[in-house]
């Protein structure tokens, strides 16, 4: 067990915990709602507001804990670690956490697995303890959204505990009125429960439009607009029969009355001690109505997107969390611009913007006064609407948002046209929290697009289960990365004319210790899209590189080795560095390699990947385009590319003889290379007269099923005989 370790403000920090006066048998009922809102809100079955004295803890409040009786040693608890820190504390299974699986909070009777918790402290930044979440269950879902949940019930408590160090410091060092507030600018009331008025100093009486004497002749609910005296009655009331403040709280938006009528927003702050067995009460009070005012700007501010006055992501959550409140059925419209991007990078970004307003228009045309609609980000739009409980009518709303947002947009003489993808789900069909609902909303958007553009989807509980699948597979990727499972293939490649072998290309496989081996098509996608694209690309780079190396010195002298990039890797790193340090590691000259691009890498980083090919081009790498002919970009970047060769995709390659005009366009691609000065092969080659008729039209080299399937590395040598060669040329 690891015991926690005493601050270096120790003695300071125990100095301030002296000063809220609590004890184990003197707890803070007001911090009570405190710990009750935090076992509902994560579902846990314990809170505790946990204060760290010199060699023990005890308990603020507590919820759960039923008299249990618990060990309250410092050094077993481990609150007094989480005060050491300033962040959230989260400790998800403490079995396996080298701090506290031998800790008797842990093997005991208590049987302690989970721990969240956030430190309390003084104004002045001194640890006092910690608000913290308990179960006897581990978790591993304890999210940032929850953190950040936390650290907000935290700052909570850490207000009514400075509420009640302010008491006790008002009864311990209670001045006479003069001596602390005649001259005081804060306008301070000291006044008898029943109303009467003892004092008050000048800058009361200015704030109220009166003499300083008048007070004499006034009673304290005279200051306070008539509509709100009720309000303020109850609170003396309540603070009469409590005999202090603890746990009472100040109504809100109260105003206060000057003598010549005028209303003002009142800040009211009540304090209260005893004189000679009497209550006496203390009021602070102010003008807030310009701090208001500016507040309710800045709140407004908060809420609005800035470029469309639409409302904003806080926002949509705040009305979406109200109307589910209520309860009332809802649907979501979660709504995402397609192709946005290119609109941007071909017009630029003030056009972007003007369309995006327009679109913001569109949307509001569309809806009713009780609806919402939020731009959340980007090009991501959110509807709103209240009172939405039939699916039905849901996706009809849903296809008159992506028709109408395709509708063309003219801005500064350009006519755009746009498309959305929509994804909606329902409360309480498919959600009931906002949190959920809104996610749910998500995840069918992200099924609407993956359908093409301008669709429209509705949430399905299935979504989440592939959701789930997604990150699943996310974190199996990172276990296949770590543990050494992917491997590599390789598919021959031949010269047409007289069947030499004259390269492979390297193809990655998926060593599933549970599926087997997997072929790209089943985690490529994820792949190239996460994290651990750039890293799997250079192994594939190293791995490559080296395999071709050892054929080469063994019978195979001028084999090519064609290797596949993500375009993750022109982010990271150095490319070029990467490339020719490979080549310099494994012995190899330039030509032994030829790195394969598709369309849309390039087209995603133009200037990124055109200067780094430029350089490998000029080290004598040779650079193939991929998948040729399958885009619209396809002519552009054979005149600005530094490209050896054009590989022509399988999908026209297995229409050349059923289909003239497949066969037609092939041609023409051959012939477009020619012109170029580009070497051509054939993907996708599974039949012989696939073959005669490439040939005939000029295409060099081919790989495919016709030939042979990607093999294992040692199945392609075993198959052409390299190491066969290597021993007969020594």
């Amino acid at each position: 067990m690891k015991c926690p370790p005493v601050l270096p403000n120790e003695q300071e920090r125990l100095e301030a915990l002296a000063k809220y006066g609590l004890s184990e048998d003197r707890a803070l009922t007001s911090l009570d709602p405190v710990v009750q809102i935090a076992t509902r809100m994560f579902n846990m079955p314990v809170s505790v507001v946990n204060m760290i004295g010199s060699d023990h803890v005890f308990f603020a409040a507590s919820a759960g804990m039923d008299g249990a009786e618990v060990n309250k040693g410092r050094d077993v608890s481990f609150c007094a670690h989480a005060i050491t820190q300033d962040e959230v504390m989260v400790v998800n299974d403490a079995m396996l956490d080298e701090r506290f699986h031998d800790n008797p909070l842990v093997t005991g009777p208590a049987q302690l697995r989970f721990y969240a918790g956030v430190p309390l402290r003084s104004p002045g930044g001194l640890a006092l303890g910690a608000l913290c979440v308990i179960d006897n269950q581990p978790h591993s879902d304890f999210t940032q959204e929850d953190r950040t949940r936390l650290r907000e019930l935290a700052k909570m408590a850490s207000d009514r505990l400075e509420l009640r160090r302010l008491e006790i410091s008002t009864e311990a060092n209670r001045r006479s009125f003069e001596n602390y507030a005649q001259n005081s600018p804060t306008a301070v009331v000291c006044f008898h429960p029943q109303g009467d008025i003892l004092t008050w100093n000048q800058a009361a009486a200015s704030l109220f439009g009166y003499d300083l004497d008048a007070w004499r002749t006034l009673k304290f609910q005279t200051l306070i607009e008539e509509r709100n005296r009720p309000a303020v009655q109850n609170l003396i009331q309540q603070v009469s029969s409590a005999g202090c403040m603890e746990g009472i709280s100040v109504p809100e938006k109260l105003s206060g009355i000057r003598k010549n009528g005028s209303e003002f927003l009142l800040g009211l702050s009540l304090f209260c001690w005893k004189e000679n067995g009497h209550l006496v009460l203390n009021a602070h009070m102010e003008d807030i109505t310009a701090r208001a005012r500016k507040e309710e700007e800045l709140q407004r501010l908060a809420s609005i997107d800035l470029l469309t006055g639409l409302s904003n992501r806080v926002r949509l959550y705040r009305y979406t969390e109200e109307i589910l409140l209520q309860p009332t059925p809802a649907a979501v419209c979660m709504i995402d611009l397609d192709g946005f991007k290119d609109v941007n990078d071909t017009l630029g970004h003030q056009i972007g913007d003007s369309i995006l307003c327009e679109v913001a228009n569109r949307l509001k045309q569309l809806t009713g006064p009780n609806d919402l609609v939020a731009r959340i980000g980007g090009d991501e739009f959110a509807v709103l609407l209240p009172e939405t409980a039939d699916s039905n009518q849901a996706m009809r709303f849903a296809r008159q948002i992506t028709e109408k947002i395709a509708e063309p947009i003219m801005v500064d003489g350009h006519e755009v046209h746009v498309a959305a993808s929509c994804g909606v789900s329902l409360a309480p069909d498919h959600a009931q929290e906002v949190l959920e609902l809104i996610g749910n909303a998500d995840l069918a958007l992200f099924k609407a697009k993956s359908c093409g553009r301008s669709q429209s989807y509705l949430f399905t509980p299935a979504l989440r289960q592939e959701a789930a699948a997604r990150r699943l597979y996310s974190i199996e990727l990172h276990r296949a990365v770590n543990e050494g499972e992917f491997v590599l293939f390789y598919q021959p490649q031949f010269r047409l004319t007289d069947g030499k072998l004259m390269g492979a290309e390297a193809l990655l496989r998926w060593q599933h210790p549970q599926r087997g081996l997997l072929s790209p098509v089943a985690f490529l996608p994820a792949l190239e899209k996460g994290p651990l694209a750039a890293i799997t690309g250079f192994w594939v780079l190293d791995e490559a590189c080296a395999q071709v190396a050892f054929w080469r010195r063994n019978g195979a002298s001028d084999l090519r080795m064609g290797i596949n990039l993500f375009g993750a890797q022109f982010r990271v790193d150095n490319l070029v560095e990467q490339v020719i340090s490979a080549l310099k590691r494994h012995g190899l000259p330039p030509e032994a390699i030829e790195l394969e691009l598709t369309e849309n890498i390039a087209l995603n980083h133009d200037t990124i990947v055109l200067e780094a090919l430029k350089k490998l081009r000029a080290y004598g790498v040779g650079i193939a385009f991929d998948d040729f002919g399958t885009g619209y970009a396809s002519l552009s970047l054979l005149k600005t590319y530094p490209l050896s060769r054009i590989k022509v995709d399988r999908t026209f390659v297995q229409g050349i003889i059923p289909s003239v005009r497949e066969a037609s366009l092939v041609r023409g691609i051959l012939d477009m290379a020619r012109s170029f000065g580009l070497e051509t092969i054939a993907e996708g080659i599974e039949e012989i007269p696939q073959r005669d008729l490439l040939m005939s039209f000029g295409c060099q080299e081919g790989q495919g099923y016709l030939f042979s399937r990607p093999l294992p590395a040692a199945a392609f040598a075993e198959l052409y005989g390299i190491q066969k060669r290597a021993k007969v040329s020594g």
